[in-house]
């Protein structure tokens, strides 16, 4: 995901039931901001200032770089 990019649940949405399956890795960019569950096949990265509602599950592992996560 592209630095300073943003997704955010609408509609009633909530971060707890949206899964993101990804097979491969993650890269969430400098002050990016996802919501869900992001399930990832190998290794993420959270780059400076990304933010993530919700959490991360990687099989090797999870890299945050000043990042800040937050429990949905």
């Amino acid at each position: 995901m592209a630095g300073a990019k943003n997704v955010f649940l609408t509609g009633g949405a909530l971060a707890k039931n949206v899964f993101w399956q990804i097979a491969g890795s993650v890269d969430i960019g400098t002050t990016a901001h996802i919501e869900g569950i992001i399930l990832t096949q190998t290794s993420a990265a959270f780059r400076t200032g990304a933010s993530l509602k919700g959490r991360i599950l990687a099989q090797t592992a999870v890299t945050l770089d000043g990042a800040k996560i937050v429990e949905p």
